[in-house]
């Protein structure tokens, strides 16, 4: 039953994302975003069973940790500019937290 959830989460992604890139009416940063999103997410979903099956190794982590800090990264660059000064800045402090809670937890505890 979980097999099928997943493989049904990523059609929605996939369409999902073919949508945006349609509706993105041809620009080139738009469609990249899409798609970097989409790969990463992929590639994150991929560590992140390997963790569920008890795969613990430092390197499963570190990709996690890696994969998470460039979707946080992505979105808060995607974001940041469409704000006030000020909030922007919010943005990327808690980009930055995100960031450094994640390494904490990830990386650094065994």
């Amino acid at each position: 039953m979980a097999f099928v959830v997943t493989k049904l989460g990523f059609a929605a992604l996939a369409c999902s994302s073919l949508l945006a890139v349609y509706r993105s009416g041809g620009d080139p940063g738009t469609a990249a975003f899409v798609a970097g999103a989409g790969g990463t997410l992929a590639l994150l979903f991929y560590f992140l069973r390997r963790l569920e099956r008890g795969e613990r190794r430092r390197n499963t982590k570190a990709a996690v940790w890696l994969l998470t800090t460039l979707l946080t990264a992505m979105f808060a660059a995607r974001v940041a500019p469409l704000m006030p000064p000020v909030v922007a800045s919010v943005v990327w402090l808690m980009a930055a937290g995100t960031v450094g809670a994640g390494f904490w937890t990830l990386v650094l505890n065994p």
